[in-house]
């Protein structure tokens, strides 16, 4: 679909692609990798057509229509965000409005009968290419996307530019996905998402039947996502076959074997040198000395990607807080009539480990600020426990930098004396290295400022660490040292993040903040989704809301811990009749009890495929009847001297259109409930 021939790519004396050759095909999902500064961004601004080669070319069909998101610095204006996002179907809403103009010209009597029948054949034309498109349910399309972007219903009618940057991005991709072009570039498209967001973007991208390449630090998402990875590092482009995780084992091995290689060159160059120098100058040997000579201007020597050290970092020690750490009581804080939380009450542990989840402006960044006592404007208490030393990483933290202090600096101040040897590791590990140390901070880029601002953070000692979305702008390297370092850490951990694989990593308790509450959900994030879908299909099984674990909770069918397993029943007492007997009662009781459930569900689960197919049927029926009407009409408005009275012409041109928007109204429905089928 497109290519890419020796394509070369550089600034100033710094080369980002040297005569590369790749190739896309139609319905790839390309996830692009590589070192910060490699040249992602320019290699999707290429393709985008927003930047051009040095050299080379990019072949693509006449006919492919691409899309681009860039990172940031997208804004819209003078539309509501219903609008926006459907201004993507902007030639079908054009059909729209002439299929409006005509029907209202149709209705002139002193329109001549020859002009009259060309109207009356583009409408035709425009009414069958309208439908084709699915025109009738953009407004469906468009809300099912918004929708799953985030947008609440009432935010459709809003005014664009009345949202903020984040949210501006969301807009920008939310057209992009509804245009559907044959290429999709994607940068950085979760950095603006929450989670219930990125979840709903892996399902939508996993199923787009066209090409895609994106760009994410996203390790979940990337796993989720893509088919193929294609690592840009030393200038060229290397494909792998499947997902991130699967490149990572690739890669690690194709490196192990190109730095044996290496060592291999090395040391038979190094031999053949020696010879050389050995037998210069002896006559004997001048055929071989000039045999060698002429051997190594032959070779071409192997290029290894430099090694990036991978630091283990160790949090400096402090004493234990008491085993309440932090509770809440009763807290209600509001902004004006909106209300965040309206009576919560929380106790969070010594060794607690917890995610705060839920959509964008629900309130997690406003209980992270009570919960570390930097906002006290609320009702309610906050009780701190004993010896509790508290780290608290904001959202803002990197504007809370000295601009004075160089990048060492900021690290070594604050810093307990034994951790300043390990300052270097740790900048080492957050890509500050060489003379980026000596950088003032006021010359760092928001990244950069955001790395640094992390590292910081993991040289104080604490015991209770509150992190509001630490992983923004970390590459994958740098979020592995966090993860690495936060896994081992010995204190009480709480953390808002939107990176899935994050949060599955370290969360052990789940915290859902929404709708004025604080839900806690005990167990991990993949538990906490499990809980909620089912919540969902059996809406009568009770409260999964619930503050404390059921005594008989089913376990997740992906869950690993080893605690989970079921323990095994105690035999009887051998030759105890009685125990034996005693111990067969109740287990007869239940597999009948099981037996009687499960006949219910089988009824219950034919009752609602009945119902289904009733409801399928009833709408194929309403279709064919408002086809027949639709037929009708068509005929009638075909009559000759149909417009002879405008009255009655204008008022069945409007049943028409009436029925028309009907038929696709009724259509997508009966597909929505084939879905259902299909997938019951």
């Amino acid at each position: 679909m497109i290519q890419l021939s020796d394509l070369t790519k550089s600034f100033g004396d710094r080369v980002l692609l040297d005569r590369v050759t790749w190739q896309i095909g139609d319905g790839d999902r390309v996830g692009l990798c590589g070192p910060n500064g490699a040249g992602k961004t320019t290699l999707l601004r290429m393709l985008a057509g927003d930047d051009e080669p040095d050299s080379g070319a990019i072949a693509t069909p006449t006919n492919l229509t691409i899309g681009y998101l860039p990172q940031d610095g997208l804004s819209h204006s003078g539309r509501t965000v219903f609008e926006e996002a459907a201004s993507a179907f902007q030639p079908l809403l054009d059909f729209k409005n002439e299929m409006h103009e005509i029907e209202h010209c149709l209705g002139d009597a002193s329109i001549p009968e020859p002009e009259h029948a060309a109207m009356l054949e583009r409408y035709s034309d425009l009414q069958d290419r309208f439908r084709l498109a699915d025109g009738y349910n953009i407004d469906l399309r468009v809300a099912t996307v918004l929708r799953g972007l985030g947008f609440d219903q009432g935010d459709a009618a809003r005014p664009a530019d009345t949202f903020s940057g984040g949210w501006q991005m969301r807009i920008a991709l939310a057209k992009l996905l509804l245009g559907r072009p044959n290429l999709l570039l994607l940068d950085e498209p979760t950095n603006h998402l929450d989670l219930d967001a990125r979840n709903w973007l892996e399902g939508y991208l996993s199923a787009y039947p066209y090409a895609v390449i994106l760009v994410s630090h996203d390790r979940y998402f990337l796993d989720s996502v893509v088919t193929r990875i294609t690592d840009l590092n030393l200038r060229t482009l290397t494909d792998y076959v499947g997902n991130y995780s699967t490149y990572v084992e690739q890669r690690d091995a194709m490196l192990a074997r190109l730095r044996q290689a290496k060592r291999d060159q090395d040391e038979e160059v190094a031999r053949v040198r020696m010879f050389i120098d050995r037998f210069r100058y002896q006559a004997t040997k001048a055929s071989q000395v000039q045999s060698r000579i002429k051997q190594l201007e032959k070779v071409v020597p192997i290029k290894v990607p430099p090694e990036r050290k991978r630091i283990h970092f160790t949090f400096p020690s402090c004493a234990k807080s008491g085993r309440m750490v932090l509770e809440l009581g009763h807290l209600q804080k509001a902004y004006g009539d909106l209300i965040v939380f309206r009576d919560l009450s929380l106790h969070i542990e010594r060794g607690d480990r917890i995610a705060l989840v839920g959509p964008n402006g629900a309130g997690k960044s406003t209980l992270m600020r009570i919960l570390s006592g930097e906002e006290s404007d609320h009702g309610g208490t906050r009780t701190v426990g004993h010896q509790v030393v508290m780290e608290y990483f904001a959202q803002d933290e990197a504007t809370r930098l000295d601009p004075a202090l160089t990048v060492y600096q900021t690290l070594e101040a604050g810093s307990s004396h034994t951790m300043v040897p390990a300052i270097r590791n740790i900048l080492g590990g957050f890509l500050f290295s060489g003379d980026d140390v000596y950088k003032k901070a006021s010359v760092l880029s928001g990244g950069e400022r955001t790395r640094l601002a992390v590292a910081r953070m993991l040289l104080r000692p604490s015991n209770t660490l509150l992190l509001d979305e630490p992983t923004n702008h970390l590459d994958l390297d740098s979020k592995d040292v966090l993860l690495d370092a936060l896994e081992d850490y010995g204190g009480t951990l709480i953390i808002v993040s939107h990176d899935r694989y994050f949060v599955e990593r370290l969360a052990t308790k789940i915290i859902e903040v929404g709708h004025g509450e604080g839900t806690v959900y005990p167990g991990t994030y993949a538990e906490f989704l499990w809980h909620k879908e089912n919540k969902e299909r059996a809406p009568g099984t009770g409260d999964a809301r619930a503050r404390t674990v059921p005594r008989a909770r089913p376990t997740p069918p992906d869950r690993k811990n080893a605690s989970s397993k079921p323990k095994a029943a105690r035999s009887p007492v051998p030759g105890d009749g009685t125990a034996a007997a005693g111990h067969a009662a109740p287990q007869a009781a239940g597999a009948h009890k099981d037996r009687k459930r499960a006949e219910a569900e089988r009824r219950q689960q034919r009752r609602a495929a009945d119902t289904l197919r009733k409801r399928i049927s009833e709408l194929e029926s309403r279709i064919a009847e408002r086809e027949e009407q639709v037929r009708h009409l068509e005929a009638e408005m075909s009559a000759d001297g149909f417009y002879g009275d405008p009255a009655t012409a204008n008022a069945t041109i409007d049943r028409h259109k009436a029925l028309m928007w009907e038929v696709g109204d009724l259509i997508a429905q009966w597909e929505a409930l084939q879905e259902h089928a299909a997938e019951s």
